[in-house]
């Protein structure tokens, strides 16, 4: 689940720059399912009971894809990255971007596959 205060605009990120598809939208909760191969996220407004200034978000949101440099391609220019594509000493291929509120999105693969 991904709270925002920008809701269409990170529906519209992940739409448009990512490739999900909106699999249901609920503008009177706020909340929206996407979706994109085997892959699902929840897009939310915060409610009134839970305090949000600014998402805080310690991690990261990792993908595993068999195409990391497809996805590099695809993202490398419209996207605002963190690393670019590398191949890493634990037998993973991947780079970083950040989505619209700044969360991080890493994509990697499996270099042993």
């Amino acid at each position: 689940m991904i709270w925002t205060d920008k809701f269409d605009e990170t529906i519209d990120f992940y739409t448009k720059i990512i490739g999900f598809i909106v699999g249901e939208r609920n503008d009177d909760w706020g909340w929206a399912s996407l979706y994109k191969d085997e892959v699902e996220i929840m897009i939310a407004k915060p409610n009134e009971h839970t305090p949000f200034e600014k998402p805080i978000f310690t991690g990261s949101f990792y993908f595993n894809t068999d195409q990391v440099d497809e996805l590099w391609e695809e993202l490398k220019d419209i996207a605002k990255i963190c690393y670019e594509i590398e191949n890493f000493e634990w037998e993973m291929r991947e780079f970083a971007i950040y989505d619209n509120n700044g969360y991080l999105l890493q994509f990697g693969q499996d270099l042993e596959k």
